[in-house]
């Protein structure tokens, strides 16, 4: 077969070369000759690179190619997988995987073959029947004592997209050094004759019914802290629910109304599950778009909360209603309305403990120095605050309770070891409930917290790129510049310490005096101002985008509705100011 590869980088002309010449389908040869001829470019960033693993696993566009997600790469993924879990001493006869997935487009076919190559690698697969939750993977690799596990989803991304996420034997997203040995095991697969595959009839592969729904719901009902109350007055609390046409609708209601909160209604027009999603043009609950039709919900029907989870369920939106108007909450508001909440209803044991990223609101941890409970910070994805709960667990030297990120994800307990919007869901309910009570809106619980610890208000920006090499390479110049030339002030305040998570130094600025950092390293930039605003800057893991968080704070202030509204002006400020320097990059 001849063809000219000259259009494309080095790189790509070794991977397309690789995959004419192989053993890959006819249908799969064919799609890449065409777009040899019709658009090199798209070729070339198919095939420049081969997929990594980011943040827990990989994400990525479908299609033909080796950085692309396929039938090829699942395959080769999960045979690096199973090299690396054949390695691991067993606990019993045979090594367990749990595998999930959720409606995206292939999320099934994608979720059999990883089974199809674990069995014939002499490993056990459970794969739920029909689409899951995360939630539900995560506590299944914990069920079932399984070495591993594996999500199918891309989460919040356009439909084009979808993703293949791996757990380790807690439960929690992969960490060195086991994603590290995953990648090395994956690069050493030459040629798909290194693949072992089966069929689905293979005696090893177990499918996963209904029934274990239950399970997992009997288990999460003592995470409840008003049992009674929810049981009695759950049904005054109107909720109206959207699943963005993910996997959520499987499991979410089922556990509000196994905690009382029987009065539910559906956002019919996100209602199925839909890989195309119809209703929801951008599948993701921080999104003003994807809310609007369960706000004219809300609205229409006087209901209290609208609960808005992403494709597999692992996040989830609140909007609640305050009077005639309808209110969206952050993830950083929600997770500290949350710990508020825990706070005052429990009597929490001595070595409770705490975790909160570093882009989430400071007013985490004082509401945690308030009640002299420990605060964690750790870096951005949740897969760091599932580290912390096994540290603590082998150390004794805390208690995890519960856990918060700025992106809304949330963990209640230790069930699961990942972001869970089923139990948060019931949380939220909950919170609501007992504000309700107290005749407080969801806002008003807010403003309640702001009077009693100080008004912090956030704020984040995302500065996005088009797919391929060019915006790698320009995203990583944009981050060099910020480290090399920092501003010295930014809207007027001065920057007092700079923390590089890539060296790992803190510098404060007026001493020059320079001191380690205790988290991992990582392509992330913290500055603190001087009035004690935080800046945080990083390359996302799983998208071409830089994301800017801002947070502020206030405490002398004449009533908290104007320290929000000179915050919240404060949060502009310093965002427009950082855009500019990007801009100059």
């Amino acid at each position: 077969m001849k063809y000219d590869l000259s259009k494309l980088a080095k790189s790509a002309q070794k991977n397309v070369k690789d995959s004419l010449d192989g053993p890959y389908d006819e249908h799969y040869k064919r799609t890449i000759l065409d777009l040899l001829e019709s658009d090199p470019e798209k070729l070339n960033d198919a095939f420049f690179q081969e997929l990594s693993f980011g943040t827990g696993g990989i994400r990525g566009l479908m299609g033909v190619g080796t950085n692309r997600l396929n039938e090829y790469t699942i395959e080769k993924a999960t045979q690096g997988l199973a090299n690396t879990i054949k390695k691991e001493p067993k606990k019993r006869s045979k090594h367990r995987v749990f595998i999930s997935y959720d409606n995206r487009e292939n999320s099934f076919l994608y979720a059999k073959t990883a089974a199809r190559v674990l069995a014939a690698n002499n490993i056990e697969a459970y794969i739920v029947k029909n689409l899951r939750p995360t939630p539900l993977c995560s506590f299944g690799c914990i069920y079932y004592h399984c070495i591993a596990a594996i999500m199918i989803t891309a989460s919040h991304n356009p439909p084009e997209y979808n993703g293949y996420k791996v757990y380790w034997n807690d439960g929690a997203q992969v960490l060195p050094p086991h994603d590290t040995a995953i990648i090395k095991e994956v690069g050493k697969i030459k040629n798909l004759s290194e693949i072992k595959l089966t069929g689905l009839k293979n005696p090893l592969i177990h499918w996963i019914t209904e029934e274990f729904d239950r399970i997992y719901l009997s288990t999460v009902r003592t995470l409840q802290n008003y049992p009674e109350n929810n049981k009695k007055k759950g049904m005054r609390l109107k909720i109206v629910y959207t699943n963005l046409h993910g996997a959520g609708i499987t499991l979410v209601p089922q556990l509000l109304r196994d905690w009382g909160f029987k009065s539910i209604s559906y956002v019919q027009e996100q209602l199925a599950c839909d890989p195309k999603f119809p209703g929801a043009t951008k599948p993701n609950p921080e999104e003003k778009e994807a809310l609007e039709p369960g706000v004219r919900m809300l609205l229409e029907e006087d209901a209290d909360l609208l609960l808005a989870t992403d494709p597999d369920a692992d996040r989830v939106g609140v909007v609640a209603r305050e009077r005639s108007s309808a209110v969206s909450f952050s993830g950083n508001q929600i997770a500290c309305i949350l710990l508020y909440h825990l706070m005052e209803a429990k009597d929490m044991p001595e070595n409770a403990a705490f975790v909160k990223t570093i882009v989430t609101s400071e007013l985490f941890k004082a509401i945690c120095d308030h009640y002299k409970r420990t605060c964690a910070d750790v870096l951005t994805g949740f897969k760091y605050i599932a580290q912390k709960i096994r540290e603590w667990e082998e150390t004794k030297e805390h208690r995890y309770i519960f856990g918060g990120e700025e992106s809304l994800g949330y963990l209640f307990g230790t069930f699961v070891r990942d972001k869970d919007a089923a139990t948060a869901s019931g949380l939220i309910a909950e919170a609501a409930l007992q504000a309700k009570s107290q005749r407080l809106t969801l806002l008003g619980l807010l403003k309640k917290i702001y009077a009693k610890f100080g008004v912090f208000r956030e704020k984040l920006t995302s500065i996005s790129f088009p797919e391929g090499q060019e915006s790698m390479n320009k995203m990583k110049k944009i981050m060099d510049k910020l480290r090399k030339s920092p501003p010295k002030t930014i809207a007027g305040l001065k920057i007092a310490t700079i923390e590089d998570y890539s060296t790992g130094i803190s510098l404060d600025l007026s001493t020059k005096k320079e001191t380690k950092l205790t988290l991992p390293k990582s392509n992330v930039l913290r500055f603190w101002l001087e009035d004690k605003s935080k800046v945080v800057i990083r390359p996302s893991g799983t998208e071409p985008k830089i994301k800017i968080y801002v947070g502020i704070e206030r405490h002398e202030f004449k009533s908290v509705d104007a320290a929000i509204k000179e915050g919240d002006q404060a949060l502009i400020d310093i965002t427009e100011d950082l855009k500019s320097h990007f801009e100059k990059a």
